[in-house]
């Protein structure tokens, strides 16, 4: 395999969103190793991050990478393995006496009573949308095979499965626990993983929902004060503890943008908000989405077998969109395979991978833009005899330049 790597800086102008943003920045106080973007705000929060929704690009963040304790921002995690389980969401559960134990223990439950039944899709409701801790571990307890502690060995193997380097579950709600943490950019990583699911990402964006057990109906609402407040915001979990503090995984999506802020730690509850306002507000004053790579845009050429100086362009099978903003570079690293004899017009003949900060975005097959022949015995006998000659001439050239 032959590798280019081509590299550019785009930094485009604002994007134009209206949600205000801080002017005061972090006059350097951050290092690019802690995570800070150039003129980033200045937050209030022990830590947070804002990434890209649609490739997962950290573009700005403190203290990304910090182990925390996440409350109750866990149950994103929580669905997330139970939507990837397969299970059937109109299947109704039985609510067990270990999940009972949490109402009245807990602020956050939906007060659910042991022998009462509801859905698999009810209860992921009552999990994201108030953070009921009864209807997670009746879910866990479930799919857990009555064991919580084997549903907790699926979200483990789950954030392994992600690359997570700095999360571990312990517990499927958001009890706090020494043993149950994350950090701002694994958050991240996960709740873009949870909104592939159409399911999770329509559940999030309710400001209110009625669920229903056998003999009842319970009406919820949102602790996400952003979807009450701000039309673009889309979700996703608040969590508060005694350890964690406020917490927020915010999303948001305006024309062809949208993003995710992770707020660990925020000085208060209402401040976790403005938080992620502003890492939000960030986002889309300062990058916007255009096209890295363009579909039968030509990014390379391959030699023709045997026929010196012949050559086939390679075009770009599918358009590449990301993020540009500031000091944000772009490359475009190009990876072509050896020329095979004969090629047909769209063949895939190599990558271009495009990355940003060297952080992959994507890829697309590259394709020969012309199909052509093997060669002939004629063009291999004359590539035969030119190759032998040039290296003749070549040797000859050198020693006559060296007398």
């Amino acid at each position: 395999m032959i590798a280019l790597a081509l590299v550019l800086t785009l930094v485009p102008g604002s994007s134009g969103w209206v949600w205000a943003v801080s002017q005061k920045n972090t006059g350097g106080e951050q290092t690019a190793a802690e995570g800070a973007a150039p003129g980033q705000p200045e937050l209030q929060a022990q830590s947070w991050v804002l990434t890209d929704a649609e490739t997962g690009l950290y573009l700005a963040g403190k203290n990304p990478d910090e182990r925390l304790p996440i409350a109750s921002t866990t149950n994103v995690m929580t669905a997330l393995v139970v939507l990837e389980e397969g299970v059937n969401l109109d299947k109704e559960v039985v609510v067990p006496k270990e999940a009972e134990r949490y109402v009245g223990f807990t602020y956050s439950n939906v007060g659910l009573i042991a022998g009462e039944r509801m859905t698999v899709r009810d209860l992921l409701v009552a999990t994201l949308v108030p953070s009921g801790t009864d209807a997670v571990y009746t879910m866990a307890y479930s799919l857990g095979g009555g064991s919580v502690d084997n549903f907790v060995d699926k979200m483990n193997a789950k954030a392994a499965e992600l690359g997570l380097k700095n999360t571990h579950f312990a517990i499927p709600a958001g009890v706090d626990s020494p043993e149950n943490y994350s950090s701002a950019r694994d958050l991240a990583k996960i709740a873009r993983a949870a909104m592939e699911h159409p399911v999770f990402d329509k559940i999030v964006a309710k400001e209110r929902a009625t669920i229903s057990t056998q003999n009842r109906n319970i009406d919820i609402f949102t602790t996400n004060n952003l979807l009450y407040t701000h039309p673009s915001a889309t979700g996703v979990k608040t969590g508060t503890s005694p350890a964690a503090g406020p917490c927020l995984v915010a999303s948001a999506k305006d024309g062809g943008e949208s993003y995710i802020a992770v707020v660990l730690h925020a000085e208060d509850e209402g401040s976790r908000f403005e938080t992620a306002r502003q890492a939000l507000g960030f986002g889309f004053n300062k990058y916007e989405r255009q096209p890295l790579v363009r579909r039968n845009a030509a990014y390379g050429k391959l030699p023709l077998p045997y026929r010196r100086g012949e050559s086939v362009e390679l075009t770009a099978a599918q358009d590449i969109f990301g993020p540009s903003g500031p000091s944000l570079k772009v490359e475009r690293r190009v990876t072509k395979k050896e020329p095979p004899p004969a090629v047909k017009a769209g063949q895939q003949l190599g990558i271009v991978e495009v990355l940003i900060d060297g952080q992959n975005v994507e890829s697309s097959p590259l394709v020969a833009k012309k199909g052509y022949e093997e060669a002939s015995l004629w063009d291999k006998a004359r590539y035969a005899m030119e190759w032998p000659a040039q290296k003749v001439w070549g040797w000859l050239s050198s020693r006559v330049a060296m007398s």
